[in-house]
Protein backbone atom coordinates (compact mmCIF):
# COMPACT_ATOMS: atom_id res chain seq x y z
CA UNK A 1 0.00 0.00 0.00
CA UNK A 2 1.23 3.51 -0.81
CA UNK A 3 2.46 5.62 2.08
CA UNK A 4 0.73 8.64 0.55
CA UNK A 5 2.04 11.84 -1.00
CA UNK A 6 4.58 14.00 0.80
CA UNK A 7 2.49 17.16 0.21
CA UNK A 8 -1.24 17.44 0.95
CA UNK A 9 -3.02 15.57 -1.82
CA UNK A 10 -5.31 17.40 -4.24
CA UNK A 11 -6.79 14.15 -5.59
CA UNK A 12 -10.15 14.59 -3.88
CA UNK A 13 -10.53 18.18 -5.05
CA UNK A 14 -12.97 16.74 -7.54
CA UNK A 15 -16.59 15.83 -8.11
CA UNK A 16 -17.75 12.30 -7.42
CA UNK A 17 -18.93 11.69 -10.96
CA UNK A 18 -15.36 11.96 -12.29
CA UNK A 19 -14.51 8.81 -10.34
CA UNK A 20 -17.75 6.99 -11.09
CA UNK A 21 -17.08 7.54 -14.81
CA UNK A 22 -13.56 6.24 -14.28
CA UNK A 23 -14.93 3.21 -12.44
CA UNK A 24 -17.35 2.38 -15.26
CA UNK A 25 -14.73 2.98 -17.97
CA UNK A 26 -12.32 0.57 -16.30
CA UNK A 27 -15.14 -2.01 -16.30
CA UNK A 28 -16.12 -1.65 -19.96
CA UNK A 29 -12.62 -1.28 -21.43
CA UNK A 30 -12.82 2.33 -22.63
CA UNK A 31 -10.60 3.75 -19.86
CA UNK A 32 -7.43 3.46 -21.93
CA UNK A 33 -8.78 5.16 -25.03
CA UNK A 34 -6.67 8.20 -25.89
CA UNK A 35 -8.70 11.40 -25.55
CA UNK A 36 -8.36 15.15 -25.96
CA UNK A 37 -10.16 17.39 -23.47
CA UNK A 38 -10.38 21.14 -23.92
CA UNK A 39 -11.03 23.92 -21.44
CA UNK A 40 -12.67 27.00 -22.94
CA UNK A 41 -15.34 29.65 -22.39
CA UNK A 42 -18.44 29.74 -24.57
CA UNK A 43 -18.89 33.44 -23.84
CA UNK A 44 -17.33 36.25 -21.79
CA UNK A 45 -19.32 36.94 -18.59
CA UNK A 46 -20.69 40.44 -18.22
CA UNK A 47 -20.45 41.14 -21.97
CA UNK A 48 -16.79 42.00 -21.48
CA UNK A 49 -14.52 42.55 -24.44
CA UNK A 50 -11.69 40.16 -23.54
CA UNK A 51 -10.71 37.73 -20.82
CA UNK A 52 -7.33 37.19 -19.16
CA UNK A 53 -5.81 33.78 -18.50
CA UNK A 54 -4.56 33.20 -14.96
CA UNK A 55 -4.15 30.18 -12.71
CA UNK A 56 -2.15 27.85 -14.96
CA UNK A 57 0.94 27.98 -12.77
CA UNK A 58 -1.19 27.17 -9.73
CA UNK A 59 -2.84 24.30 -11.55
CA UNK A 60 0.49 22.75 -12.47
CA UNK A 61 1.58 22.79 -8.85
CA UNK A 62 -1.68 21.19 -7.78
CA UNK A 63 -1.27 18.58 -10.52
CA UNK A 64 2.02 17.48 -8.96
CA UNK A 65 0.10 16.68 -5.77
CA UNK A 66 -2.74 14.89 -7.53
CA UNK A 67 -1.93 11.52 -5.95
CA UNK A 68 -4.10 9.04 -4.08
CA UNK A 69 -2.48 8.24 -0.75
CA UNK A 70 -3.71 6.07 2.09
CA UNK A 71 -6.22 8.59 3.42
CA UNK A 72 -7.77 9.28 0.03
CA UNK A 73 -8.01 5.60 -0.88
CA UNK A 74 -9.49 4.74 2.51
CA UNK A 75 -12.19 7.39 2.05
CA UNK A 76 -13.10 6.04 -1.40
CA UNK A 77 -13.36 2.50 -0.02
CA UNK A 78 -15.33 3.48 3.07
CA UNK A 79 -17.78 5.60 1.11
CA UNK A 80 -18.05 2.96 -1.65
CA UNK A 81 -17.38 5.59 -4.31
CA UNK A 82 -15.61 3.04 -6.56
CA UNK A 83 -14.92 -0.66 -6.41
CA UNK A 84 -11.77 -2.38 -5.15
CA UNK A 85 -10.16 -2.72 -8.58
CA UNK A 86 -10.53 1.01 -9.24
CA UNK A 87 -9.05 1.80 -5.82
CA UNK A 88 -6.07 -0.35 -6.81
CA UNK A 89 -5.76 1.53 -10.10
CA UNK A 90 -5.88 4.90 -8.34
CA UNK A 91 -3.14 3.85 -5.94
CA UNK A 92 -0.60 4.16 -8.75
CA UNK A 93 -2.20 7.17 -10.47
CA UNK A 94 0.09 9.70 -12.10
CA UNK A 95 -0.88 11.91 -15.01
CA UNK A 96 1.33 10.75 -17.87
CA UNK A 97 -0.33 12.71 -20.63
CA UNK A 98 0.32 16.13 -22.13
CA UNK A 99 -1.13 19.57 -21.45
CA UNK A 100 -0.75 22.66 -23.59
CA UNK A 101 -2.52 25.98 -23.58
CA UNK A 102 -2.47 29.76 -23.46
CA UNK A 103 0.24 31.36 -21.37
CA UNK A 104 -0.79 33.08 -18.16
CA UNK A 105 -1.47 36.73 -18.82
CA UNK A 106 -2.71 35.99 -22.35
CA UNK A 107 -6.02 37.42 -23.55
CA UNK A 108 -8.71 34.94 -24.53
CA UNK A 109 -12.06 35.09 -26.29
CA UNK A 110 -15.12 32.82 -26.66
CA UNK A 111 -13.99 29.46 -27.99
CA UNK A 112 -10.29 30.03 -27.31
CA UNK A 113 -8.70 26.64 -26.45
CA UNK A 114 -7.25 27.95 -23.19
CA UNK A 115 -6.13 24.50 -22.05
CA UNK A 116 -5.84 21.21 -23.96
CA UNK A 117 -5.36 17.97 -22.03
CA UNK A 118 -4.40 14.78 -23.87
CA UNK A 119 -4.13 11.36 -22.26
CA UNK A 120 -6.17 8.28 -21.64
CA UNK A 121 -9.78 8.89 -20.70
CA UNK A 122 -9.02 7.51 -17.25
CA UNK A 123 -6.16 9.87 -16.44
CA UNK A 124 -7.61 13.00 -18.08
CA UNK A 125 -11.25 12.93 -17.04
CA UNK A 126 -10.54 13.11 -13.32
CA UNK A 127 -8.68 16.42 -13.76
CA UNK A 128 -11.82 18.27 -14.87
CA UNK A 129 -12.96 19.74 -11.56
CA UNK A 130 -9.51 20.77 -10.40
CA UNK A 131 -8.73 22.52 -13.69
CA UNK A 132 -12.06 24.32 -13.77
CA UNK A 133 -12.04 25.39 -10.13
CA UNK A 134 -8.60 27.00 -10.57
CA UNK A 135 -9.06 28.65 -13.95
CA UNK A 136 -12.66 29.76 -13.48
CA UNK A 137 -11.69 31.64 -10.33
CA UNK A 138 -8.32 33.04 -11.38
CA UNK A 139 -9.39 34.07 -14.89
CA UNK A 140 -12.41 35.90 -13.44
CA UNK A 141 -10.21 37.84 -11.02
CA UNK A 142 -7.56 38.57 -13.65
CA UNK A 143 -10.14 39.81 -16.13
CA UNK A 144 -11.63 42.19 -13.58
CA UNK A 145 -8.16 43.32 -12.51
CA UNK A 146 -7.16 44.04 -16.10
CA UNK A 147 -10.21 46.27 -16.56
CA UNK A 148 -9.30 48.15 -13.37
CA UNK A 149 -5.71 48.48 -14.54
CA UNK A 150 -6.88 49.92 -17.85
CA UNK A 151 -9.10 52.40 -16.00
CA UNK A 152 -6.27 53.39 -13.63
CA UNK A 153 -3.81 54.14 -16.41
CA UNK A 154 -0.37 54.91 -14.98
CA UNK A 155 -1.65 55.17 -11.40
CA UNK A 156 -0.70 52.16 -9.24
CA UNK A 157 -3.22 49.69 -7.90
CA UNK A 158 -3.04 47.62 -4.71
CA UNK A 159 -5.15 44.53 -4.05
CA UNK A 160 -6.56 44.46 -0.51
CA UNK A 161 -9.52 42.10 -0.61
CA UNK A 162 -8.34 39.16 1.51
CA UNK A 163 -11.08 39.70 4.08
CA UNK A 164 -13.70 39.35 1.37
CA UNK A 165 -12.65 35.91 0.13
CA UNK A 166 -11.82 32.43 1.41
CA UNK A 167 -8.32 32.14 2.82
CA UNK A 168 -6.86 30.24 -0.17
CA UNK A 169 -9.01 32.11 -2.68
CA UNK A 170 -7.61 35.37 -1.31
CA UNK A 171 -4.05 34.24 -2.05
CA UNK A 172 -5.00 33.10 -5.53
CA UNK A 173 -6.84 36.38 -6.17
CA UNK A 174 -3.80 38.43 -5.17
CA UNK A 175 -1.69 36.39 -7.60
CA UNK A 176 -4.17 36.78 -10.47
CA UNK A 177 -4.62 40.52 -9.88
CA UNK A 178 -0.85 41.04 -9.92
CA UNK A 179 -0.56 39.21 -13.25
CA UNK A 180 -3.23 41.49 -14.72
CA UNK A 181 -1.71 44.80 -13.63
CA UNK A 182 -1.99 45.33 -9.87
CA UNK A 183 1.32 46.37 -8.37
CA UNK A 184 0.97 45.06 -4.83
CA UNK A 185 -1.20 43.15 -2.38
CA UNK A 186 -1.96 43.37 1.32
CA UNK A 187 -1.77 39.55 1.58
CA UNK A 188 1.52 38.40 3.06
CA UNK A 189 1.14 34.76 2.00
CA UNK A 190 0.76 35.88 -1.61
CA UNK A 191 4.03 37.73 -1.15
CA UNK A 192 5.79 34.71 0.33
CA UNK A 193 4.36 32.10 -2.02
CA UNK A 194 4.18 33.99 -5.30
CA UNK A 195 6.54 36.95 -4.94
CA UNK A 196 3.79 39.58 -5.18
CA UNK A 197 5.00 42.86 -3.58
CA UNK A 198 3.16 43.57 -0.31
CA UNK A 199 1.95 46.83 1.17
CA UNK A 200 -0.04 48.16 4.13
CA UNK A 201 0.28 50.54 7.06
CA UNK A 202 -2.66 50.94 9.46
CA UNK A 203 -6.44 50.68 9.71
CA UNK A 204 -8.95 52.80 11.57
CA UNK A 205 -8.48 50.57 14.61
CA UNK A 206 -4.98 52.01 14.99
CA UNK A 207 -6.34 55.53 15.34
CA UNK A 208 -9.16 54.43 17.63
CA UNK A 209 -6.68 52.63 19.87
CA UNK A 210 -4.98 55.90 20.83
CA UNK A 211 -6.28 58.70 23.00
CA UNK A 212 -6.05 61.17 20.14
CA UNK A 213 -5.62 61.07 16.38
CA UNK A 214 -2.37 62.99 16.80
CA UNK A 215 -1.02 60.32 19.16
CA UNK A 216 -1.81 57.64 16.59
CA UNK A 217 -0.06 59.56 13.80
CA UNK A 218 3.01 60.22 15.96
CA UNK A 219 3.31 56.55 16.88
CA UNK A 220 2.99 55.46 13.25
CA UNK A 221 5.55 57.98 12.03
CA UNK A 222 7.91 56.94 14.82
CA UNK A 223 7.61 53.31 13.72
CA UNK A 224 7.54 53.67 9.94
CA UNK A 225 9.05 57.07 9.22
CA UNK A 226 7.54 60.22 7.69
CA UNK A 227 7.31 58.52 4.28
CA UNK A 228 4.44 56.38 5.60
CA UNK A 229 0.81 56.81 4.55
CA UNK A 230 -1.56 58.12 7.23
CA UNK A 231 -5.26 57.28 7.23
CA UNK A 232 -6.95 60.67 7.65
CA UNK A 233 -10.70 59.97 7.64
CA UNK A 234 -11.34 58.32 11.02
CA UNK A 235 -12.90 61.56 12.29
CA UNK A 236 -12.83 64.82 10.34
CA UNK A 237 -10.81 64.61 7.12
CA UNK A 238 -9.72 68.23 7.03
CA UNK A 239 -8.51 68.06 10.64
CA UNK A 240 -6.85 64.70 9.89
CA UNK A 241 -4.85 66.15 7.00
CA UNK A 242 -3.78 69.10 9.12
CA UNK A 243 -2.57 66.82 11.91
CA UNK A 244 -0.83 64.48 9.46
CA UNK A 245 1.31 67.25 8.02
CA UNK A 246 1.88 68.75 11.47
CA UNK A 247 3.22 65.42 12.76
CA UNK A 248 5.14 64.13 9.74
CA UNK A 249 6.12 67.40 8.14
CA UNK A 250 5.77 68.43 4.52
CA UNK A 251 7.72 65.31 3.53
CA UNK A 252 4.79 63.08 4.51
CA UNK A 253 4.67 60.18 2.08
CA UNK A 254 0.94 59.90 1.67
CA UNK A 255 -2.58 60.08 3.03
CA UNK A 256 -5.34 57.54 2.53
CA UNK A 257 -9.03 58.38 2.12
CA UNK A 258 -11.53 55.58 2.70
CA UNK A 259 -14.87 57.40 2.75
CA UNK A 260 -16.92 60.24 1.35
CA UNK A 261 -17.57 61.45 -2.17
CA UNK A 262 -14.11 60.58 -3.41
CA UNK A 263 -13.76 62.99 -6.38
CA UNK A 264 -14.81 65.92 -4.20
CA UNK A 265 -12.83 64.86 -1.14
CA UNK A 266 -9.69 64.11 -3.17
CA UNK A 267 -9.76 67.59 -4.72
CA UNK A 268 -10.21 69.22 -1.32
CA UNK A 269 -7.41 67.17 0.26
CA UNK A 270 -5.04 67.95 -2.60
CA UNK A 271 -5.71 71.66 -2.25
CA UNK A 272 -5.19 71.48 1.50
CA UNK A 273 -1.94 69.53 1.23
CA UNK A 274 -0.58 72.03 -1.27
CA UNK A 275 -1.57 74.94 0.98
CA UNK A 276 0.32 73.28 3.84
CA UNK A 277 3.42 72.85 1.68
CA UNK A 278 3.08 69.05 1.33
CA UNK A 279 3.06 69.21 -2.44
CA UNK A 280 4.74 65.82 -2.80
CA UNK A 281 2.39 63.95 -0.48
CA UNK A 282 0.48 61.30 -2.40
CA UNK A 283 -3.24 60.60 -2.11
CA UNK A 284 -4.45 57.00 -2.05
CA UNK A 285 -8.17 56.28 -2.20
CA UNK A 286 -9.96 53.09 -1.23
CA UNK A 287 -13.65 52.52 -0.29
CA UNK A 288 -15.42 49.91 -2.47
CA UNK A 289 -13.73 50.82 -5.73
CA UNK A 290 -14.36 49.00 -8.99
CA UNK A 291 -13.33 49.74 -12.58
CA UNK A 292 -16.15 52.24 -13.05
CA UNK A 293 -15.34 54.17 -9.86
CA UNK A 294 -11.68 54.22 -10.83
CA UNK A 295 -12.54 55.54 -14.28
CA UNK A 296 -14.70 58.25 -12.67
CA UNK A 297 -11.64 59.39 -10.68
CA UNK A 298 -9.44 59.77 -13.76
CA UNK A 299 -9.58 63.57 -13.64
CA UNK A 300 -9.21 63.75 -9.85
CA UNK A 301 -5.89 64.43 -8.09
CA UNK A 302 -5.53 60.81 -6.98
CA UNK A 303 -2.15 59.07 -7.00
CA UNK A 304 -3.04 55.44 -6.20
CA UNK A 305 -5.96 53.11 -5.64
CA UNK A 306 -6.64 50.29 -3.20
CA UNK A 307 -9.25 47.77 -4.31
CA UNK A 308 -10.79 45.04 -2.18
CA UNK A 309 -14.13 43.30 -2.62
CA UNK A 310 -14.61 44.07 -6.29
CA UNK A 311 -11.37 42.56 -7.57
CA UNK A 312 -11.39 39.37 -5.51
CA UNK A 313 -14.98 38.62 -6.57
CA UNK A 314 -14.46 39.33 -10.27
CA UNK A 315 -16.31 42.66 -10.14
CA UNK A 316 -19.71 41.12 -10.72
CA UNK A 317 -18.47 38.06 -12.64
CA UNK A 318 -17.11 35.68 -9.97
CA UNK A 319 -16.52 32.86 -12.47
CA UNK A 320 -15.11 32.90 -15.97
CA UNK A 321 -17.70 30.39 -17.19
CA UNK A 322 -15.09 27.92 -18.44
CA UNK A 323 -16.07 24.35 -19.34
CA UNK A 324 -13.97 21.18 -19.80
CA UNK A 325 -15.16 19.09 -22.73
CA UNK A 326 -14.08 15.95 -24.56
CA UNK A 327 -13.39 17.09 -28.14
CA UNK A 328 -11.66 14.05 -29.67
CA UNK A 329 -11.04 10.38 -28.93
CA UNK A 330 -9.60 7.29 -30.51
CA UNK A 331 -11.94 4.52 -31.55
CA UNK A 332 -11.30 0.79 -31.08
CA UNK A 333 -9.05 0.76 -34.16
CA UNK A 334 -6.95 3.69 -32.93
CA UNK A 335 -8.36 6.22 -35.39
CA UNK A 336 -9.04 9.72 -34.04
CA UNK A 337 -12.66 10.91 -34.07
CA UNK A 338 -13.73 14.50 -33.35
CA UNK A 339 -16.60 14.57 -30.84
CA UNK A 340 -18.72 17.43 -29.55
CA UNK A 341 -21.75 18.20 -27.46
CA UNK A 342 -24.57 19.47 -29.68
CA UNK A 343 -27.03 20.77 -27.08
CA UNK A 344 -28.78 24.04 -27.83
CA UNK A 345 -26.78 27.00 -26.44
CA UNK A 346 -24.19 24.60 -25.03
CA UNK A 347 -22.63 23.17 -28.15
CA UNK A 348 -18.90 22.80 -28.67
CA UNK A 349 -16.53 22.36 -31.60
CA UNK A 350 -14.98 18.91 -31.86
CA UNK A 351 -11.40 18.20 -32.88
CA UNK A 352 -7.91 19.11 -31.72
CA UNK A 353 -7.17 22.79 -32.19
CA UNK A 354 -4.26 25.10 -32.91
CA UNK A 355 -4.79 28.76 -31.99
CA UNK A 356 -3.24 31.90 -33.48
CA UNK A 357 -3.87 35.61 -33.13
CA UNK A 358 -3.70 37.42 -36.44
CA UNK A 359 -2.10 40.85 -36.47
CA UNK A 360 -2.14 43.85 -38.78
CA UNK A 361 0.57 46.44 -38.14
CA UNK A 362 0.99 45.05 -34.64
CA UNK A 363 -2.72 45.18 -33.74
CA UNK A 364 -4.71 42.01 -33.13
CA UNK A 365 -7.54 41.41 -35.59
CA UNK A 366 -8.96 37.95 -34.83
CA UNK A 367 -8.60 34.71 -32.92
CA UNK A 368 -7.86 32.09 -35.57
CA UNK A 369 -8.53 28.53 -34.38
CA UNK A 370 -7.66 25.76 -36.80
CA UNK A 371 -9.36 22.42 -36.24
CA UNK A 372 -7.65 19.27 -37.49
CA UNK A 373 -9.36 16.08 -38.65
CA UNK A 374 -6.14 14.11 -38.69
CA UNK A 375 -4.00 14.68 -35.60
CA UNK A 376 -0.65 13.84 -37.11
CA UNK A 377 -0.19 17.23 -38.81
CA UNK A 378 -1.29 20.26 -36.87
CA UNK A 379 -0.78 23.78 -38.25
CA UNK A 380 2.52 25.36 -37.21
CA UNK A 381 3.38 29.00 -36.52
CA UNK A 382 5.48 29.10 -39.70
CA UNK A 383 2.29 28.66 -41.71
CA UNK A 384 0.95 31.92 -40.27
CA UNK A 385 3.60 34.64 -40.65
CA UNK A 386 0.97 37.31 -39.93
CA UNK A 387 -0.11 35.69 -36.66
CA UNK A 388 1.18 34.80 -33.22
CA UNK A 389 0.92 31.22 -31.97
CA UNK A 390 -0.98 31.19 -28.66
CA UNK A 391 -0.38 27.71 -27.24
CA UNK A 392 2.68 26.50 -25.36
CA UNK A 393 3.44 23.10 -23.75
CA UNK A 394 2.99 22.81 -19.98
CA UNK A 395 3.18 19.04 -19.48
CA UNK A 396 4.85 16.59 -21.85
CA UNK A 397 4.45 12.85 -21.24
CA UNK A 398 3.75 13.60 -17.58
CA UNK A 399 6.73 15.93 -17.08
CA UNK A 400 5.64 19.37 -15.83
CA UNK A 401 7.42 22.46 -17.13
CA UNK A 402 8.37 24.23 -13.91
CA UNK A 403 8.95 27.62 -15.57
CA UNK A 404 5.24 28.49 -15.26
CA UNK A 405 5.30 27.93 -11.50
CA UNK A 406 6.51 30.01 -8.54
CA UNK A 407 7.36 33.71 -8.36
CA UNK A 408 9.34 33.61 -11.60
CA UNK A 409 6.30 32.27 -13.42
CA UNK A 410 4.13 35.05 -11.98
CA UNK A 411 6.63 37.72 -13.04
CA UNK A 412 6.78 36.29 -16.56
CA UNK A 413 2.98 36.15 -16.78
CA UNK A 414 2.68 39.77 -15.65
CA UNK A 415 5.18 40.92 -18.27
CA UNK A 416 3.43 38.87 -20.95
CA UNK A 417 0.06 40.36 -20.08
CA UNK A 418 1.32 43.91 -20.48
CA UNK A 419 2.68 43.02 -23.95
CA UNK A 420 -0.59 41.36 -24.93
CA UNK A 421 -2.64 44.35 -23.85
CA UNK A 422 -0.58 46.62 -26.09
CA UNK A 423 -1.56 44.65 -29.20
CA UNK A 424 -5.30 44.66 -28.49
CA UNK A 425 -7.37 47.12 -30.53
CA UNK A 426 -8.43 50.28 -28.72
CA UNK A 427 -12.06 49.14 -28.58
CA UNK A 428 -11.00 46.21 -26.38
CA UNK A 429 -10.09 48.61 -23.56
CA UNK A 430 -13.52 50.20 -23.19
CA UNK A 431 -15.49 49.29 -20.04
CA UNK A 432 -18.98 49.30 -21.54
CA UNK A 433 -20.81 46.05 -22.29
CA UNK A 434 -20.15 44.87 -25.83
CA UNK A 435 -19.33 41.95 -28.07
CA UNK A 436 -15.82 40.46 -27.76
CA UNK A 437 -13.18 42.77 -29.19
CA UNK A 438 -11.90 40.03 -31.52
CA UNK A 439 -13.95 37.47 -33.44
CA UNK A 440 -13.06 33.82 -32.98
CA UNK A 441 -12.82 32.18 -36.42
CA UNK A 442 -12.73 28.40 -36.68
CA UNK A 443 -11.15 26.88 -39.79
CA UNK A 444 -11.27 23.15 -40.52
CA UNK A 445 -8.03 21.74 -41.95
CA UNK A 446 -7.46 18.31 -43.41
Amino acid sequence: MSTGPASPSTALHTDRYELTMLDAALRDGTAERRCVFELFARRLPGARRFGVVAGTGRLLGLLRDFRFGDDELRFLRDEKVVDASTVAWLEGYRFDGSIMGYREGEAYFPGSPVLTVEGTFAEAVILETLALSVLNHDCAVATAAARMSVAAGDRPLAEMGSRRAGEESAIAAARAAHIAGFGATSNLEAGRRWGVPTMGTAAHAWTLLHDTEEDAFRAQVAALGPETTLLVDTYDIRRGVELAVHVAGTGLGGVRIDSGDLPTVAAEVRAQLDELGATGTRITVTSDLDEYAIAALAASPVDAYGVGTSVVTGSGAPTAGMVYKLVARQDASGAWIPVAKASTDKGSKGGRKAAFRTLEHGTATRELVEVADGFETMPAAAEHPDARALQVPFVTAGDVDATAEGPAGVAAARAHHLRVREELPVRALALSRSDPALPTVFVDVA
